[in-house]
């Protein structure tokens, strides 16, 4: 994420009573509630995390024990246990 100077985008009364709370130093605005983005909504990061952890439930399911898709995943033993709990969960 980027940003952008706020006089190029904001009235200089505005910025003078945002330097009465913070003067020169970063600041985070948040979006509007409707305007508000889940995570990994821009890129296809949640997508490919499904996907990975679809392949390890049905894994699981042909006979894979947690500590052999703990290595074949690279996460860790309670990792792959939270995933296949959530897996259960959906499924």
């Amino acid at each position: 994420m980027g940003y952008r100077k706020a006089e190029d985008i904001l009235p200089i009364e505005i910025i003078k009573l945002i330097q009465q709370y913070v003067d020169g130093e970063m600041l985070y605005i948040p979006r509007k509630e409707g305007n508000r983005k889940e995570w990994g909504q821009q890129t296809q990061a949640r997508q490919q995390l499904d996907k990975r952890n679809k392949s390890i439930y049905q894994d699981y399911q042909t006979g894979m024990c947690v500590m052999s898709l703990a290595e074949k995943y690279f996460l860790s033993e309670k990792s792959i246990q939270r995933i296949l709990r959530e897996m259960k969960n959906v499924a």
